[in-house]
């Protein structure tokens, strides 16, 4: 730009559009405004730094007033940049007015649509309305005309006019009145056979079925809507629904009384694409439930269990009850003899190798008539959960001493249970009739573990008794007598049924059969009950005498028969109104049970899985599968089991269960190299040949001291062999010689011991190692000896090592392979 008081057009480009044309005046070297020529309006523009003075001047295009530097191609650009970005703006303030605009327009056209559209269906309604009233109004006339004509009444005669449409007229009634009496009698009868005529109402006519008054009025209803053109709203039901942590939706469906359809494409509305057998979790469902106008109840999977939380009882409906009495003591004490001397029984004569090993429930009738429940636990150190079982659901503890051997191991763990369950105790010292006995000293052990019998000046009964000869039993049952009747126990017998399982197994024609001690309320036959993962319905009752019984009361055991699977014993019998309360909540058990078992086994954490990837390489296992005939045998095993084993090998139970030994056993027993360990139980023959087949061994036991053994014994065999070191010599080097063929030999002089030629040698120099391996040679002159005594010399060479000096020591050793076993 030379020339400055020219005029000049610039076009601007920005955007991809010409937005108009800008021209620019330039006047004796300053910048005029920008005039803005764009299609809608023309605008003026001030240019920056017009009208100023000073320093602002100097963005002008006069030469003399510009900053040094800037060309005028320079400030040709500067200009055309300023003057596109103010067009733009103008563009851009336009383009939002125009835009408002139009959005205002559309505004009030859609508001006149509407209210345009209302109109019509207001004028519509009236319309419908004016004709359904019409319609109503002709249908009452045709009635009220239909009762005229059928009701018998006597005209008048009356002289007609002669007209020359008379005859017209007549015939057209006459055709009138038929068709009413058609519509009436003939065409309409099944319309109007539900309804009461004068006729049938004159002559006592029954007419058939008799519609109500408010059917009638239905149906009406129903007419005048469809004639309105409208359909027929019912009201709409608000339900209360519980909604889990998860549910299905066709169950959600269901529970609000919805269609599953109508649920579903909620759903989709909201964006989920699921069809009716698909869970949606809770937060979802609320949303639904709350879309379709009903009223959440949030619940948890637990809350399935309140059906059979316990209730507290009225005083005024509790019966006393007979005691339950637990025998607790060590081995071979004399618990199941005494039982069977109070019970004239021989239970211990069944019992492999003559030790209790089930858990028994029996219930005696004393010579004055009271009723005492009995548990037998066993005394082995494997059955410390049966002990605890016994002590948990007892009200009184006979603790069974033998007075020939004092107070053992497990007679402590027994008082141990009783004071845990807070029971009182009976001490029982058994055997008083042997040679050896002496009571006295029992009761001295007991008061080291704070238990202070009467004749030690305590709280706690003893009684001496014999199980061989009788002596002391009814001084036993009156201590008993007497500490029920301190305790006055009570229970409801009017109310459902609630128990323990006592012991478990799987029967071979009776199927899965527990033991359980009724402790409230009355078990019937025919009850649906729960017990743990498990449920029924309750099949047969049978006493301990083995007599079916059709009731059990409190503290009266019995076995039951009826349920789908063997439950654990300990469980707690419970029961419901309905089979479904009972599923619904052995299910939510058994789901719960398996996700515990699920995360307990599994590393939450990398580190977690890391470390236990470490340590099982170092570990060796003895798999193995257990099958016993009770429930509580088989915990018992499993427990055993998981106490044999150190920081090197240990035993794992890859499965225990109750009942036969079957081919899926032998079939998971082959798959994972592990024997089959059956207590009490046998194989049975398809299970025999496929184990013969396959090569998988089977053991059985009836004395669980063997099968712990047998265990301990090889699971000792997968420890490495110890290795044991026994010096057996030293030899000092006096010198050192140099052999062709042999190099270096050391002369030396055995100083301790005896130097053996297939014994292994460490080189000590200064008393520190510098080198350990074996012989290469050892002579004694020229000869090769196999071991060179104490006090004489003897030449030696060390294999594949020659570093050897004068005055090195050399001692000498043998490795000893020492077999480990599992204490």
């Amino acid at each position: 730009m030379s020339d400055t008081d020219g005029k000049k057009t610039l076009g601007l480009r920005g955007g991809g559009a010409r937005p108009g044309n800008v021209k620019q005046s330039f006047s004796h070297g300053r910048t005029k405004n920008v005039v803005v020529e764009t299609k809608r309006k023309r605008v003026v523009v001030p240019k920056p730094g017009a009208g100023k003075t000073g320093s602002g001047g100097a963005a002008t295009g006069d030469p003399s007033r510009r900053p040094a530097g800037i060309s005028d191609a320079e400030m040709d650009r500067r200009l055309k940049a300023v003057q596109a970005a103010k067009a733009r703006e103008v563009e851009e303030a336009a383009a939002r007015e125009a835009e408002e605009k139009a959005r205002a327009e559309d505004r009030e056209r859609r508001r006149a649509e509407q209210e345009a559209k209302e109109q019509q269906e207001r004028e519509r309604e009236e319309s419908l309305k004016a004709k359904a009233e019409e319609d109503e109004r002709r249908k009452q006339e045709a009635e009220a005309a239909a009762k005229a004509a059928a009701a018998p009444v006597e005209e008048p005669v009356v002289a007609r006019p002669t007209s020359t449409k008379a005859p017209e007229a007549a015939p057209r009634k006459q055709q009138d009145r038929d068709r009413d009496n058609k519509r009436g009698k003939g065409g309409d009868d099944n319309r109007r056979s539900g309804k009461l005529t004068l006729n049938q109402a004159l002559s006592g006519g029954e007419g058939g079925r008799q519609r109500s008054m408010a059917a009638m009025k239905r149906k009406q209803e129903r007419a005048r809507q469809k004639a309105m053109g409208g359909t027929v709203e019912r009201e709409k039901v608000v339900r209360d629904v519980q909604v889990p942590e998860a549910i299905v939706v066709s169950e959600l469906a269901n529970r609000m009384s919805e269609k599953v359809g109508e649920v579903v494409k909620a759903l989709m509305n909201n964006g989920m694409m699921v069809t009716q057998n698909q869970t949606i979790d809770a937060d979802t469902a609320e949303l639904i439930v709350e879309e379709f106008g009903h009223k959440v109840v949030r619940v948890s999977d637990a809350d399935v269990e309140d059906v059979i939380k316990e209730v507290e009882d009225d005083d005024k409906d509790l019966k006393s009850r007979p005691p339950v009495i637990t025998i607790m003591g060590h081995v071979d004490h004399g618990k199941t003899s005494l039982l069977d001397a109070i019970r004239n029984a021989k239970v211990v004569a069944g019992e492999a190798g003559g030790i209790t090993q089930h858990i028994g429930a029996y219930q005696v009738k004393t010579d004055g008539g009271q009723l005492l429940s009995f548990l037998d636990t066993p005394g082995h150190a494997a059955f410390t959960s049966m002990r605890s079982r016994g002590a948990q659901v007892t009200d009184i503890v006979v603790l069974v001493v033998a007075a020939d051997d004092a107070v053992m191991p497990q007679t402590i763990e027994a008082i141990n249970h009783a004071k845990a369950a807070e029971v009182p105790m009976i001490v029982a010292i058994n055997k008083i009739d042997r040679p050896a006995a002496d009571p006295d000293r029992v009761r001295t052990d007991l008061l080291q573990h704070e238990v202070i019998v009467e004749k030690m000046s305590g709280e706690v009964q003893d009684v001496e008794v014999s199980a061989i000869t009788g002596q002391g039993l009814d001084e036993l049952l009156e201590a008993i007598a007497l500490q029920a009747e301190i305790l006055e126990l009570k229970a409801n017998p009017d109310r459902a049924a609630q128990g323990a399982v006592i012991e478990a197994q799987l029967d071979v024609g009776r199927g899965p059969v527990a033991t359980v001690l009724v402790q409230n309320g009355t078990l019937r036959q025919g009850d649906i009950f729960v017990v743990g993962e498990q449920y029924g319905k309750v099949r047969a009752l049978i006493n301990d005498q083995g007599d079916r019984v059709k009731e059990a009361g409190p503290s009266v055991p019995v076995e039951v028969l009826g349920l789908n699977g063997t439950p654990e014993a300990g469980d707690v019998l419970n029961v419901t109104e309905t089979e479904a309360q009972a599923r619904e909540i052995a299910e939510y058990r058994e789901q719960a049970a398996k996700d515990k078992r699920a995360a307990a086994g599994a590393a939450t954490t990398l580190e977690q899985l890391m470390a236990n990837a470490k340590a099982d390489e170092n570990v060796n296992e003895l798999p193995i599968l257990v099958k016993a005939d009770v429930q509580g045998s088989a915990e018992a095993i499993v427990q055993a089991m998981e106490k044999i084993g150190n920081e090197e090998v240990r035993v794992r139970v890859l499965h225990s269960g109750v009942g036969a030994i079957t081919e899926t056993d032998v079939g998971l027993a082959e798959a994972s190299g592990a024997p089959i360990m059956g207590f009490n139980v046998r194989a049975n023959a398809s299970a025999r040949n496929t184990a013969n087949q396959k090569g998988v061994e089977i053991r059985y036991y009836s004395v669980i001291y063997d099968l712990v053994d047998d265990v301990k014994a090889a699971a000792s065999g997968l420890l490495s062999a110890e290795i044991r070191e026994n010096f057996i010599g030293y030899a000092t080097i006096k010198e050192v010689f140099k052999v062709t063929g042999v190099g270096k030999v050391a002369g030396c002089l055995v100083t301790e011991g005896v130097a053996r030629r297939s014994a292994g040698v460490r080189l000590l120099r200064d008393n520190v190692v510098i080198h350990e391996g074996t012989l290469k040679t050892l002579k004694r002159f020229k000869d090769e000896v196999a071991e060179v005594q104490s006090g004489q010399e003897c030449g030696m060479a060390f294999e594949n090592y020659d570093d050897i000096r004068a005055d090195d020591v050399i001692e000498i050793f043998e490795r000893e392979e020492i077999t480990r076993t599992l204490s």
